[in-house]
């Protein structure tokens, strides 16, 4: 009978497989499986709550006093919240009739807004606004932030190239998009500028603007989709990594589809 040699010992990743490791690695997943869910949701559920309590319930109270003038006049009193049609309807039912209310009321006041006549009046309050010492102080940066992340970049963006440029040091270079041009720096300078946004990672909704020549520009076969997913990811995701993606996936495609065929001329050859 022969003896087994002690000189053998288990792989060293399999020494280093713990408990404590499987759990870490496993929980670390499934965090990252579950929290873009969870995040989604809360933002759903904070975008909810912020209209029920700033528009919706005020909303219902409008129309609960409209309906209780017209049918119960006696009735009316001092405003109370969740008056009214609560008494009549479920919580639920309430909050869902005061949040649709909401975003119908901010859809018109976008339409209005958007015409000629809107976009002066909106001017006009904006200017009495601004006179109010405490509230010219804040309003300001309050509207650039706002107007920034709500901003249809799309629009912005459709034209632009996707550029590599050297933004500190000579062998150190970051991806940017070109958003135009700045003639007046131009004509001082002698030499082409252009203006490039630097999105910043992961979040793409913040960065800065760099006015270099244009002949320190480097354009990249990119889109404007596929440089924010590169910067988004913090470069996880590369261009190159979505197009074997893209390709793994058209094959199977195709190979799924290929299969009733081969089933179906082999049942007719028998």
């Amino acid at each position: 009978m022969s003896e087994v040699p002690n000189n053998l010992s288990p792989p060293a990743d399999l020494e280093a497989r713990t408990f404590s490791t499987d759990f870490r690695r496993f929980f670390v997943r499934g965090l990252s499986t579950i929290l873009p869910t969870l995040i989604t949701l809360w933002l759903i559920v904070w975008v909810w709550n912020f209209l029920w309590a700033y528009l919706g319930e005020y909303t219902v109270y409008l129309i609960s006093l409209a309906w209780e003038n017209a049918y119960h006049p006696k009735t009316v009193g001092p405003y109370k919240p969740g008056s009214y049609l609560s008494l009549r309807l479920q919580p639920w039912m309430v909050q869902l009739i005061g949040v649709t209310a909401a975003v119908i009321a901010v859809y018109v006041l976008g339409m209005f807004v958007g015409h000629f006549l809107g976009r002066t009046a909106y001017r006009l309050i904006e200017v009495a606004v601004m006179r109010i010492p405490f509230v010219r102080a804040i309003y300001p940066a309050v509207k650039q932030v706002t107007d920034f992340v709500l901003a249809d970049r799309k629009d912005h963006f459709a034209e632009s190239r996707v550029v590599a440029v050297k933004a500190h040091e000579d062998n150190i270079w970051s991806i940017g998009l070109v958003t135009g041009s700045l003639k007046s720096l131009a004509d001082v300078i002698g030499e082409e500028m252009v203006t490039v946004f630097v999105p910043s990672s992961p979040t793409s909704l913040s960065g800065y603007v760099l006015v270099v020549p244009r002949s320190r520009l480097i354009d990249l076969p990119l889109s404007v989709e596929e440089a924010m997913r590169l910067l988004v990811t913090g470069g996880v995701i590369s261009p190159e990594q979505t197009a074997r993606l893209k390709q793994e996936l058209l094959k199977r495609r195709q190979a799924k589809d290929e299969v009733p065929v081969l089933e179906e001329t082999a049942g007719s050859s028998t």
